[in-house]
């Protein structure tokens, strides 16, 4: 293989166009010149580095990155899952801004087999295993389009379905003024705090160093945890109550820094300090999340970008909800805790096969498991 350095291509040329230019974060931007044709890969050279991009298509790698000028009639996609299996990231310099070049790079020495079908088998095998998680994202990204715009419609816009099937407040549907929201909402509904309505739990103070990554004890979940659903940390702290505790479905939110926030989709890992879980009640957890997630958005941004944000139990207890009529709320119930269960269902095959994609990886590159 040999690698290139990217293009310089200071923002204020971009072009329009549709030829996209990839940094060493992803898509920088679009450009209107092909630098590489088809199908190709791309490094992190600067900032972000040492992590292999493939791209399928005609694209422009920018100056932060180096790129694979020639393959050397290597099965490309092969070549793209035997740079993951390196950990390149580790040969990089700089105490500063993080960097690495093609000297790094072109000294490694690698095991990997020559033979094209061999290449093309394992590339299949890999390449098959990320397709089906790629299509697992889509069909989760979906079911949060589809979740979010039913929740725009009836309790935004109060368009849900009336008695006769039309659209509430658009076919004369009766609204009354709320003293506590300062607005009107349909009649017969009702508002109440969140500490009402739902279950709230503040994480445990653990100990850092009872934490391992070698996963020995409890799996302990951070902030950093919350926003890709996965486990970074174990414990090995003992007697910890059991209210700390998260149950697949509920909904964490971080309460430093970026205020993520998102279903959790594991049993038995256990909460963190300054992360807190919230479960309905009597209201689907899809709901509610809808409901929260503007105040959390509206505090974050009312944060000086000087200074570390924090969501307090006072931040918290100003929530309050919306709580529709019980017809309505059965309809919605029932459809939102069958989607969330789907949605908590995709998320676990993909991390089971991130986890088979990841073991199988090394072992296929060094002839561990023979593709036979």
């Amino acid at each position: 293989m040999e690698f290139q350095r990217g293009y310089d291509l200071p923002k204020n040329e971009f072009k329009n166009g549709n030829i996209p230019v990839i940094s060493s974060n992803g898509i920088l931007g679009y450009h209107n010149e092909v630098k590489v044709k088809e199908i190709g890969i791309t490094i992190g050279r600067s900032g972000t580095v040492g992590f292999p991009y493939l791209i399928k298509q005609d694209f422009f790698p920018h100056n932060t990155t180096l790129f694979i000028k020639n393959f050397n009639g290597n099965n490309v996609i092969y070549i793209y899952y035997l740079l993951k299996s390196l950990n390149l990231n580790e040969y990089k310099s700089g105490s500063g801004v993080p960097t690495i070049n093609r000297n790094h790079l072109h000294p490694l020495k690698v095991t990997a087999t020559k033979n094209k079908e061999t290449q093309q088998k394992i590339a299949k095998i890999l390449s098959d295993i990320d397709d089906k998680i790629e299509v697992l994202h889509q069909i989760n990204d979906n079911l949060a389009e589809l979740a979010k715009t039913i929740y725009d419609y009836w309790f935004v816009q109060f368009d849900f379905p009336d008695e006769n099937g039309k659209p509430y407040k658009s076919s004369g549907g009766k609204m009354v003024y709320n003293n506590v929201l300062k607005r009107e909402i349909p009649e017969g509904w009702e508002v109440d705090n969140i500490f009402n309505v739902a279950s709230i739990q503040y994480g445990f103070p653990f100990s850092t160093e009872f934490f391992n990554e070698n996963k020995i004890g409890v799996p302990v979940i951070r902030i950093r945890d919350i926003k890709d659903n996965q486990i970074s940390n174990f414990s090995t702290e003992e007697k910890i109550d059991s209210k700390y505790i998260i149950k697949k479905g509920e909904i964490l939110i971080g309460m430093d820094g970026n205020f993520h926030i998102n279903y959790w989709a594991n049993d038995n890992c256990y909460l963190n300090q300054r992360v807190v879980k919230i479960q309905g009640i009597e209201l689907s957890n899809i709901y509610l999340k809808e409901q929260i997630e503007p105040y959390i958005k509206t505090r974050e941004k009312s944060i000086s970008r000087t200074t570390v944000g924090h969501l307090s139990d006072k931040d918290l207890r100003s929530i309050n909800i919306i709580i529709p009529n019980n017809l309505i709320m059965i309809k919605i119930n029932s459809f939102y805790n069958n989607t969330l269960n789907k949605f908590i269902e995709n998320l676990q095959q993909i991390q089971h096969l991130q986890s088979l994609r990841d073991w199988l990886l090394p072992m296929l590159m060094n002839g561990q498991v023979s593709v036979e």
